[in-house]
This record gives C-alpha cells, structure tokens and sequence, in this order.
C-alpha cells in the first residue's frame, strides 16, 4: 500500500470509543459502525452499503452471519462474515429503534443512507475527539485483519481464510494488512 497506513486500534482504544459514543444521541447506530469495522473488518464502503437484508436470517432474526453482497463490496468482493457476538448485540439494539429493515443499515441523521465518504468523516471525527493520533476509519479494518491472522492457527485455519474475511483479491493484499508483533518476533527469535 502507498503512503501511511492507519495505525491499529488496542482493546482498550476499541472498547474508549466504544464508552464515548454510549451517551450520543445516535449511540445504537454509532456503536454499529465502530463494531462493523473492529469486529467484521468491513470497509467504510460497505459499512454504508450493508443492508439490513445482509445481517438477517430468514426469521427476521439478527443473523449469525453478515452475507455481504457483492453490490456492497468493493469490487465486487462479497462474503460470509461470521458474526461477533458483540456486533450482534449491537445489531439487535439498532433494529429495535429502526423502522425500516429493508434499507441501509447505517441511517444518516437524517434519515437517508450514509454516504461511504460520511463514513470516513464519521470515524477522523471520533478519533479528533479521542485524540487517536494516525487513526482512520481503515484502522478498525486493519486490527481485526491482523488479530485475525494472528489467531487464526488456534481455529486450525490459516491466512487464505483471512484473506476471504477481508474480501482481498490476494493473499498479498492481506500480508499488507498484517501489523508485526515486536514481542513475537522477540519470543520466535529466543525460540530459534
């Protein structure tokens, strides 16, 4: 990737932006938003573009899996994203309030779809607030693409089944993602 990339987000800076958006006036949408990105790694793009037909199981139910079409996909990249149960329960608190389950599931404040490009000033909004230094609506993405690789040996997976998460076109794609751990290669090098 060209230039800087966002910087990763820690548990603790997840679960800060998480608590300020608690008391907003729009919280149920905005902890959607933080969490489609930290805990499904969808893009800006298709954070704008799910729709609640996406996240839904045949019941009406809040589903446990995200179908993201290729319509809502950059470049065409549809997948299944497993669903986290915290995004799931954030899910079920939005569509509580929502009147429409057809539609976008990220409502702008005034009611219409949110424009992908809201979505990026959404997030460089929240991180100014937070004071998140080299942080942008990509850092979400990027932590859950790099926790995921670094967890994925423990679900007897390997990197090809991030690279579908991600929606990457490559596995070189993904590796560009990837976020080394100092102290991991510190404890492989001692190993050696």
């Amino acid at each position: 990737m060209a230039g800087k990339q966002a910087k990763l987000l820690s548990r603790g800076q997840l679960l800060a932006m998480l608590r300020h958006v608690k008391h907003n006036r729009y919280a149920a949408r905005n902890t959607v938003i933080i969490l489609l990105s930290a805990k499904a790694g969808l893009r800006a793009g298709e954070i704008a573009n799910l729709t609640w037909p996406m996240v839904l199981d045949s019941r009406g139910h809040i589903s446990t899996v995200i179908e993201l079409r290729d319509c809502a996909a950059k470049k065409g990249s549809g997948r299944s994203i497993p669903m986290h149960s915290s995004l799931r329960k954030a899910l079920s608190g939005l569509k509580a309030v929502t009147d429409d389950l057809t539609g976008t599931v990220v409502r702008s404040e005034r009611g219409g779809q949110m424009r992908p490009r809201s979505v990026v000033n959404w997030f460089s909004a929240l991180f100014t607030e937070l004071r998140f230094e080299g942080c942008s609506s990509h850092s979400g993405r990027r932590s859950f693409i790099t926790a995921a690789a670094r967890l994925v040996h423990k679900s007897g997976g390997s990197l090809r089944d991030v690279q579908q998460l991600a929606g990457h076109r490559s596995i070189d794609m993904t590796q560009r993602y990837i976020e080394g751990d100092t102290t991991a290669k510190r404890r492989l090098v001692n190993l050696l």
